[in-house]
């Protein structure tokens, strides 16, 4: 008896002793981190390090991937061995999945095309609105720095802050907001907000392009989720283009599944495509939408995915943010424009593993 209990205690002592040593950093202090090498991410000798070097040079014009790299965004520039840059100055280190996160996974996400018209008429009948004049937008960072990524946000009635309308109130409510363009399509409108920018196509054939300025302060709540808890779809078949079909073929309950994500984004017109939150335009299947509060806007990342018919092992730039992107080991893809681009976002679900590339001389913390 004794004899197994020392045998147990041994294995418990060995088991503890080879978990692999967590770090962490100053801009992800919230993440634990792996210390790697570029031998463990897959396909590392199949990447096309010149593009991969030209995302990081482009996301090196934001102060933010300055922060992070400093020296190194201006040592890239002109840089003719690509690959001995990247394997020089910098190492890989595995980000650690979170207790009690939900699976790690990599979506997709596209830049869509509207119809629209400046006036409102038939069939353009539903409002791409501006920010409206009287919500209200708390930094939270300025008064609490550890809360530095969180925005408050709602109303004043007299000198109270109160929630601001939820996406179902604001057809009965007066919205205090400009109008930028009328689309002929709440289903597109609905999914023009998921997708955070897009570009609508007037009647003259002109084109709009428009990006996320704001939100109304709720919560992101996913409608694929809820269709498929009231039956409507089977979870693994939930996509863009699932549900974008089941609403049109379901047009009576069409505002009872929108309005069940309470979330609503407001735009401003912009002057070039598609541009993510760290404020660059996007790169497609170089640009990646990341939960800020594991991942800094303007890291480098490595990324592999692998699902039927869709495979990823490659360098990516945290260029953007999204209400449903949560968790430390999550992306979502930016696909580009386009019907080609929107089928392959629509559809893709993979899971993921996440590396982080940062400065070798980057001071770290053992955990």
């Amino acid at each position: 008896m004794k004899k197994n209990i020392l045998f147990i205690a041994l294995v418990l002592l060995f088991a503890g002793c080879s978990k692999e040593p967590r770090t962490t950093f100053s801009s992800m202090p919230k993440t634990e981190l792996i210390e790697s090498s570029f031998s463990d991410l897959p396909e590392w000798e199949n990447e096309d390090f010149t593009k991969a070097l030209g995302s990081f040079i482009e996301s090196c014009k934001t102060n933010k991937t300055k922060e992070i790299y400093r020296d190194l965004c201006t040592q890239a520039v002109g840089e003719k061995d690509a690959k001995k840059f990247l394997m020089t100055h910098f190492m890989p280190y595995k980000i650690s999945q979170l207790q009690n996160e939900e699976n790690s996974i990599l979506t997709g996400y596209y830049e869509p095309e509207l119809r629209g018209s400046l006036v409102k008429k038939e069939p353009y009948l539903y409002p791409i609105y501006k920010t409206p004049n009287d919500l209200v937008t708390v930094d939270l960072g300025s008064i609490y720095p550890e809360l530095k990524n969180y925005r408050l946000r709602g109303k004043l009635e007299g000198n109270k802050l109160v929630p601001y309308y939820a996406r179902g109130d604001v057809s009965t409510k007066s919205l205090k907001a400009d109008v930028i363009c009328y689309t002929d399509s709440k289903i597109d409108l609905f999914f023009l907000e998921v997708q955070g920018s897009g570009r609508v196509t007037l009647e003259n054939g002109k084109t709009v392009f428009i990006g996320y300025d704001n939100q109304n302060g709720y919560q992101y709540s996913s409608i694929g989720k809820y269709l498929a808890s009231i039956g409507a779809i089977p979870l693994e078949n939930v996509s863009l283009q699932t549900i974008s079909a089941w609403l049109k073929e379901n047009p009576l309950r069409i505002d009872e599944v929108l309005n069940y994500n309470k979330s609503m984004i407001f735009f401003k017109q912009k002057d070039k495509a598609a541009s993510g939150s760290l404020g660059v335009v996007l790169t497609p299947k170089r640009s990646v939408a990341v939960d800020q509060r594991y991942i800094p806007l303007g890291a480098m990342l490595y990324l592999s995915a692998e699902a039927k018919d869709v495979k990823f092992n490659q360098v990516v730039m945290a260029q953007d943010t999204g209400g449903a992107i949560k968790g430390s080991v999550r992306a979502d893809m930016f696909m580009g424009y386009g019907e080609d681009a929107k089928e392959i976002a629509g559809k893709l679900k993979a899971p993921l593993t996440l590396w982080v590339l940062l400065p070798k001389n980057s001071k770290k913390e053992s955990l």
